[in-house]
């Protein structure tokens, strides 16, 4: 499987319009792969929260049509990262959208777990409630979304419900980079699963983006890594590895549950 992350430099000076038309172009260019995968809340920006109440919008909103458009051109699977989301309810989510190649949206993810303790995201957005995996490109894949990394019971679940490769886009703060690094090698290691953690680079509200999206194979390996700017991470994952490293170390049949 051939997987394209796109490290997408945000500038919150831009229209989410034009981040759209400029999303939409990079998934394009990726005719070939199997599976793209956007950062989190690229058309916003993570850490952009004045901004939020007035751009969310629904599943099929514009964000949605244009990535949907996106991923039918291009004929991927296409992991639209997240968008600020306005449920039926009136609610604002912190909500993942994944397309199947011909357009339709086969899963949606809303983030469990809200980044800002008593402000940000934390006190504006709902918290999701349901762990989410989907068959795609030939794996299954488990979603997560950014602060999510630092749970990992998040992980564990989706082990259980069957996750091969986990997607994790990200607005991780440059601040802390060390630890998305060290987080997301701990969880494809500890889940011997494939980990695609998809981050932003520019800055967000004055808050600097770490970027270095990375690849992380079941055993640890890291297979791809990018650097602090805008840049297309693409590496070929053999699906294989994932069951054989299982067997070779099967290390899961050793949890005690307490």
């Amino acid at each position: 499987m051939r997987v394209s992350l796109l490290q997408m430099a945000v500038n919150t000076a831009e229209s989410p319009e034009s981040r759209r038309e400029a999303a939409g172009s990079l998934v394009r260019d990726q005719n070939g792969a199997d599976l793209v995968v956007l950062p989190e809340l690229w058309p916003v920006g993570a850490f952009a929260f004045e901004s939020f109440e007035a751009e969310a919008e629904p599943l099929d909103g514009p964000t949605g049509q244009a990535m949907s458009a996106a991923a039918r051109d291009a004929g991927v699977w296409l992991h639209g990262g997240s968008i600020v989301e306005r449920t039926a309810k009136g609610d604002l989510c912190n909500t993942s959208l994944l397309f199947a190649p011909d357009g339709e949206l086969a899963a949606v993810y809303r983030k469990i777990h809200r980044f800002g303790f008593d402000r940000g995201e934390a006190t504006l957005m709902v918290a999701g409630e349901e762990i989410v995996t989907a068959p795609a490109a030939g794996t299954v894949l488990g979603l997560a979304t950014c602060y999510d990394l630092r749970f990992p019971e998040v992980f564990r679940r989706l082990l259980d419900a069957g996750a091969e490769t986990i997607v994790l886009p990200a607005g991780w703060p440059a601040a802390r980079g060390g630890h998305w690094r060290t987080l997301a090698i701990a969880r494809a290691i500890e889940n011997q699963a494939y980990v695609l953690a998809c981050g932003t680079a520019g800055t967000h509200a004055g808050v600097e983006q770490n970027g270095r999206s990375l690849i992380v194979a079941p055993d640890g390996e890291v297979l791809a890594e990018a650097g602090p700017g805008q840049e297309v991470l693409t590496a070929e994952l053999d699906l294989k590895r994932v069951a054989a490293y299982r067997e070779k170390f099967p290390v899961h049949k050793d949890r005690r549950l307490f």
